[in-house]
C-alpha cells in the first residue's frame, strides 16, 4: 500500500491495534467536541497566496530555544509508546534524529531517557508531570540532564485525568508487558491500577501552581516550556515565572472538552507574549497546510502526538520518519505556492479566518 497522507496511518493502526489500545490513543474527552475541533477548525482557515515570487529555494529550517533543526515541526510526548510498537519511544528517537528534529520524550514513556540516550546523538526535551513526592521530581530532572535532554516541557494541564469515556467502557490498563520506565525509582504499588485515573490521582501533585515553576528552576538550568497554554492570562503569568517557552496545547482533545481548538487559542496567546518567548501548539496537525496556517498566526513550531504514534503501530521507525517525510514535503510545497521562500516569510496576510472574511448581504 502507498501511503499518500499522514491520516491513512490511522486505519491501519485501528486495524492491527487490540480495540482497548487504539481507544486509549484515539479517544478524547467526553462528547469529543474538541477532539473533532481540533481538526476541523483547521478548513476554516484559508490562504492568501502571493504570485510572481522566487521560489526556487525554500528554506525550512529554523532554531528553537538556540538548537538549529531541519524544519518547524517536533515531535510531541505521548506515554507508553511500546503499546504501539516493540522498540517504542528509541524507534521515535531515532526517526526524529534522522529528520533533524526534536523528540520531546513523555515521563510514562515505556523507554527510560537514558534508552533514548542511547540510540544516538539527537536534540531531545523531557516532558514533565510533577510528582507529589518533589524528591523523584529532581531525581528525573537530573537524570535527563545527565542524558543529555534539552529541556522541560511541564505539563501544566493535569490536575486531574480528563473524563475519557472511551476508556471507562474498555476497563482500560496499561498492558503487563509495558513499565515506566522512568519511574524506576518510584514504587508504583502506591497506585490503586495501571489505569490512567490512577496514575493522576495517585501520583501527581494536584496541588501544582505558578509558584512551583520558580522552585522547578532552582534545580535545573535547563530551559522551561509550559504546556497547556490556551488563555492570554496565562500567558502573561507563564512569562513572569520565568518561562522559556509556551505550548498552545489542549492536551489532544483528552482533558477538557469545549475548550477551543488549538488554531484557534493560537493567535491570542501569541499576542500576549509579545515575542518575548516562544510560542509553539499541538493538536489536529496532519497536514503540512495545517503546520503553514500555525506558522502564519504567529506559531515559532508545532509538536505531532497521534500521528507518530499510529505511524510507529504500521511500521515502526520508518513510520515516523515517513510521516516526517511528508509533512516536511507538504510544508515546502505550500510555501512555494504561497510565494514564501522561508519561514521568515510566512505572514498573518497569507491566510484569511472565518470571521475575517466580509459577509455579503443577500439581496431582497
Amino acid at each position: 500500500m502507498i501511503i499518500t497522507k499522514v491520516v491513512e496511518y490511522e486505519a491501519i493502526a485501528k486495524e492491527k491495534l487490540p480495540k482497548m489500545i487504539y481507544d486509549h490513543y484515539a479517544s478524547g474527552a467526553e462528547d469529543e467536541w474538541t477532539l473533532k475541533e481540533n481538526r476541523n477548525a483547521f478548513s476554516r482557515i484559508l490562504f492568501r497566496p502571493r504570485i510572481l515570487v522566487d521560489v526556487s529555494k525554500i528554506d525550512l529550517t529554523t532554531t528553537v530555544l538556540g538548537f538549529k533543526i531541519s524544519m518547524p515541526i517536533m515531535i510531541a510526548p505521548t506515554s507508553v509508546q511500546k503499546m504501539a510498537h516493540p522498540e517504542g519511544e528509541c524507534a521515535t528517537a531515532r526517526a526524529a534524529s534522522a529528520a533533524g528534529t526534536i523528540m520531546t520524550l513523555a515521563t510514562e514513556a515505556s523507554s527510560s531517557v537514558e534508552d533514548v540516550a542511547s540510540t544516538g546523538p539527537g536534540i531531545r526535551f523531557l516532558q514533565l508531570y510533577v510528582f507529589k513526592d518533589r524528591n523523584l521530581v529532581t531525581q528525573l530532572v537530573r537524570r535527563a540532564e545527565n542524558a543529555g535532554f534539552k529541556a522541560i516541557v511541564l505539563t501544566a494541564d493535569t490536575p486531574v485525568c480528563g473524563h475519557r469515556e472511551a476508556n471507562i467502557k474498555n476497563r482500560f490498563t496499561f498492558p503487563s508487558y509495558v513499565k515506566f520506565k522512568n519511574h524506576q525509582d518510584m514504587d508504583l504499588e502506591k497506585t490503586k491500577d495501571s489505569n490512567p485515573v490512577s496514575i493522576v490521582s495517585d501520583l501527581y501533585d494536584q496541588s501544582l501552581s505558578w509558584k512551583d515553576v520558580k522552585w522547578l528552576q532552582t534545580i535545573t538550568s535547563l530551559p522551561i516550556i509550559i504546556k497547556g497554554v490556551l488563555t492570554a492570562q496565562d500567558t502573561r503569568l507563564a512569562i513572569q515565572a520565568g518561562a522559556s517557552g509556551i505550548v498552545v496545547s489542549n492536551h489532544g482533545a483528552r482533558q477538557l472538552d469545549y475548550v477551543p481548538a488549538t488554531i484557534m487559542a493560537l493567535e491570542e496567546v501569541v499576542k500576549a507574549a509579545e515575542e518575548r518567548v516562544p510560542v509553539f501548539m499541538d493538536g489536529g496537525i496532519r497536514r503540512g497546510t495545517d503546520v503553514f496556517k500555525a506558522l502564519a498566526l504567529g506559531a515559532t513550531g508545532v509538536f505531532i502526538g497521534r500521528p507518530v504514534v499510529f505511524s510507529l503501530v504500521a511500521d515502526g521507525e520508518a513510520g515516523v520518519r515517513k510521516v516526517l517525510e511528508m509533512l516536511h514535503d507538504e510544508l515546502e510545497i505550500t510555501m512555494a505556492l504561497c510565494g514564501c521562500p522561508s519561514l521568515k516569510d510566512i505572514t498573518r496576510d497569507h491566510v484569511v479566518m472565518e470571521f475575517d472574511r466580509p459577509r455579503i448581504a443577500p439581496r431582497l
